[in-house]
């Protein structure tokens, strides 16, 4: 807030605020000194997740069901120690993301209309550290267009052990007319729907889902070798490089 009052864009990590008091207060500020006033959710830009969304909004039907796990290791405790259980906790911190996804995702399909949450205990408070361990979210949402409901469950924790990877990423989207499996931990992504054959799909070489009707694979690396080699005759014919 103090750096909105001086004039400053700002990008604040997620999540960016804990209550609508203080949402509404950073829009009226931004909107007062005309500055950008963004959240950083990097996940929106990772390849597997974009192209889980648009499969999700394009060919999945009505929403169903999700399941969605981020963790990271118990040595986190000690590097978060400072702040962990007091002004965040794990679920602020990590499933922050999938809820993102989810609302990202379902815009305009599905709405929240019930959260409960529960909690596990016992690692954070064997170091003197008044937190939970892992929280789990589920939500109940409602599809717009009939009023049928689905159901997400949302899992985070800070106590995992080490593992081949820091943090564990993965979810399971179900809808009424296919499924989607993402370990973004691993890189790897599959797909069914109806009709359709089972497949596991790369969305780093090439994204074929359109995103509102719109190509989107620029990023892909399928596509960069052409850009390249386009760019480089660009240059050559502009006199800025030569052919060798």
């Amino acid at each position: 807030l103090a750096c909105i009052n001086q004039g400053m864009h700002v990008m604040v990590t997620k999540p960016i605020v804990q209550t609508l008091e203080h949402h509404n207060s950073l829009i009226k500020a931004a909107k007062e000194k005309n500055v950008l006033v963004t959240m950083e959710v990097h996940k929106r830009w990772d390849p597997f997740y974009a192209d889980a969304r648009d499969r999700a909004r394009s060919q999945l039907g009505n929403f169903q069901y999700m399941y969605a796990y981020m963790s990271q290791p118990k040595h986190q405790l000690d590097t978060f120690k400072a702040w962990a259980g007091k002004s965040s906790d794990i679920s602020y911190y990590l499933n922050s993301h999938h809820i993102d996804f989810s609302e990202w995702t379902l815009e305009g399909i599905a709405r929240p209309v019930r959260v409960t949450g529960t909690s596990s205990s016992g690692v954070a408070h064997s170091k003197g550290m008044k937190t939970e361990d892992s929280i789990t979210l589920t939500v109940q949402w409602e599809n717009l267009n009939d009023k049928t409901l689905g159901c997400a469950v949302y899992t985070s924790s800070w106590v995992a052990p080490k593992s081949d990877v820091h943090s564990q990423q993965r979810f399971f989207l179900m809808g009424t007319n296919g499924e989607i499996n993402v370990d973004q931990a691993h890189r790897g992504m599959t797909v069914a729907c109806d009709g359709k054959p089972f497949g596991s799909v790369n969305p780093l070489f090439m994204k074929y889902t359109p995103t509102n009707g719109k190509f989107s694979g620029q990023a892909s690396y399928g596509v960069k070798s052409f850009e390249c080699f386009v760019d480089a005759c660009r240059q050559i014919n502009a006199g800025a490089k030569t052919a060798d």
